[in-house]
């Protein structure tokens, strides 16, 4: 049996908004995924640092305010500086369609727009991490 797959939420910039986060996270959680959730106003910095300390398979972010355009591409550069490239970052939260290709070309491999079921962020990370679906 294998230790289960490492997972980081987080929520970078002043975003107080938390709901969809804790919702996703809880969805991981019960799927079998171990969950770190950094909380709330974390700097793209204290993410990678969190990352990379608790050894994580994946950083999932989640963004309300707008913000999301600066930050979550910030997150990947600090994730790299970090010495943590590798780590595949998705997203979710109020994602405009037109910033989707933009942010995927900045290193977020999926973004999850509200409402979407929490099972098909699951089988995506399962598919991503190489684990049976």
């Amino acid at each position: 049996m294998h230790a289960p797959k490492r997972i980081l939420v987080a929520k970078p910039g002043l975003d107080g908004h938390d709901r969809g986060a804790k919702v996703v996270a809880r969805a991981l959680r019960d799927a079998g995924f171990e969950v770190i959730y950094t909380g709330l106003r974390q700097t793209p910095e204290q993410i990678a640092q969190a990352a990379v300390q608790e050894d994580v398979d994946a950083v999932g972010l989640s963004s309300l305010s707008g913000a999301h355009r600066e930050l979550f591409p910030a997150v990947v550069r600090a994730l790299r500086e970090a010495g943590a490239g590798n780590v595949p970052v998705f997203g979710g939260g109020i994602i405009p369609e037109e910033d989707i290709p933009a942010l995927q070309a900045q290193g977020i491999e999926r973004l999850f727009a509200p409402g979407t079921d929490t099972r098909e962020i699951v089988s995506f990370l399962r598919q991503r991490l190489g684990l049976e679906d």
